[in-house]
């Protein structure tokens, strides 16, 4: 596997140089500055690569190799006859980036929101901060400040007690801190920051869409780009909906391995692939991971290692562990991981260590949610010494 690290571009207070003493080779990014459903500029992306890859004589080379992420246009989601202009801009980015030698794409079809956490803060008996999802807050959030239509059918009687008297114990601090740390964006996120009036207009827009009509908006998305990737030698990676299951009303569709098993029967193309996102698919109880890694060996093009552990009395919440620590086998994951590039010769899975702790001097500096330097650095030590065991050939041992 290749040792990769996201870097949100020349504001991200993990400089390029700090990543070159991390050891990674490989950088993950995208122009962030681009809007949603505008194509990326040659011009753009060379800018960007040169500040990656102008290495400073007697350094180490960095490489961009992998893309995270691409958005993908709500209209193309929503099936608007709109859709089509921004298939199109997709496309034209995707190519421009293969002129630039870059052909791993993530990117993900969650509808309205991208990655969801109620807390940016959670300290661990460590010291350290960690990111959390609270089924509890996620549904106070539901009810009482969004108050969206008809969400108490999607809680039951114990649920909605429960909400109502921990949102009579907040105060507007609280209530406000919740309601940004849902919807007014977070670094990585394809989707824009919103006000809470924007934010139900969007969701409005999905009101009675299924999952089938979502999955097939997604498939009629991938029936055209697929083909031009294939052509160009790209390698697409769909990230998982996080967290795995319906939200707001929401329908999600890359949730579990059924989820996959249908994507690929529809459409087989070898371009089509998937970030092995471990920490989001794990926060599923039903999701077995190395299994996972094992059976999707040849579509997985990037991979994401994280832990989360779930709360055992209730299993949609969750907060982000150490990298071996968790709930997940990340062992077993790594182990097939391994076996995957094994088994497929030409295969190079990317992999970067995904959300790090917040700890030691990182606690008192400005960071973004889950991206901090020395956390990061920590999870990817230790998915390097699980690897290395894995890869030490007995002509070393003394």
């Amino acid at each position: 596997m290749k040792e990769s690290w996201r870097w949100f571009g020349p504001n991200d207070p993990v400089t390029i140089n700090d990543i070159r003493q991390t050891g990674a080779t490989d950088i993950v990014t995208a122009l962030h500055h681009v809007p949603a459903g505008v194509t990326w500029p040659i011009a753009d992306i060379k800018q960007h690569q040169a500040l990656i890859e102008d290495t400073p004589k007697g350094l180490s080379d960095l490489k961009w190799t992998v893309v995270e992420s691409i958005p993908v246009h709500e209209d193309i989601k929503l099936g608007k006859p709109t859709a089509q202009q921004y298939i199109d801009a997709w496309i034209e980015s995707m190519q421009n980036l293969a002129q630039c030698g870059i052909k791993v794409i993530c990117y993900n079809f969650m509808p309205v929101i991208d990655w969801t956490r109620t807390d940016l803060n959670f300290q661990l008996p460590s010291g350290a901060y960690a990111l959390k999802f609270d089924q509890e807050r996620f549904a106070v959030f539901d009810l009482h400040i969004l108050q969206r239509t008809n969400a108490e059918l999607d809680y039951s009687e114990e649920e909605l007690a429960a909400a109502k008297a921990l949102f009579a114990e907040m105060n507007a601090a609280e209530i406000t801190q919740l309601t940004n740390n849902i919807i007014a964006g977070l670094p990585g996120k394809m989707t824009d920051a919103y006000g809470l009036d924007t934010f139900r207009a969007r969701l409005a827009e999905y009101q009675g869409m299924t999952k089938d009509t979502l999955r097939q908006n997604l498939h009629y998305f991938l029936s055209q780009v697929l083909p031009v990737a294939e052509q160009l030698g790209v390698k697409l990676a769909i990230h998982p909906d996080d967290p795995p299951r319906d939200m707001l009303g929401l329908p999600r569709i890359v949730c579990t391995a059924d989820d996959l098993d249908t994507l690929f029967t529809a459409l087989p193309s070898v371009a089509n692939g998937i970030t092995l996102c471990v920490g989001t698919y794990s926060s599923r109880p039903d999701n077995n991971l190395p299994q996972m890694a094992h059976d999707f060996a040849e579509r997985i093009h990037f991979t994401h290692l994280r832990g989360v552990s779930r709360d055992p009395n209730e299993q949609r919440t969750f907060y982000e562990d150490t990298h071996l620590g968790s709930d997940v086998d990340m062992v077993a994951v790594i182990k097939n991981l391994l076996a995957a590039e094994a088994r497929f010769p030409d295969k190079t899975i990317y992999m970067r260590p995904d959300h790090g702790h917040q700890m030691m001097d990182d606690i008192n500096k400005q960071v973004n949610p889950g991206y901090s330097g020395i956390g990061r650095l920590k999870g990817l030590a230790e998915i390097r010494g699980v690897i290395k065991a894995f890869t030490h050939s007995d002509t070393h041992h003394a």
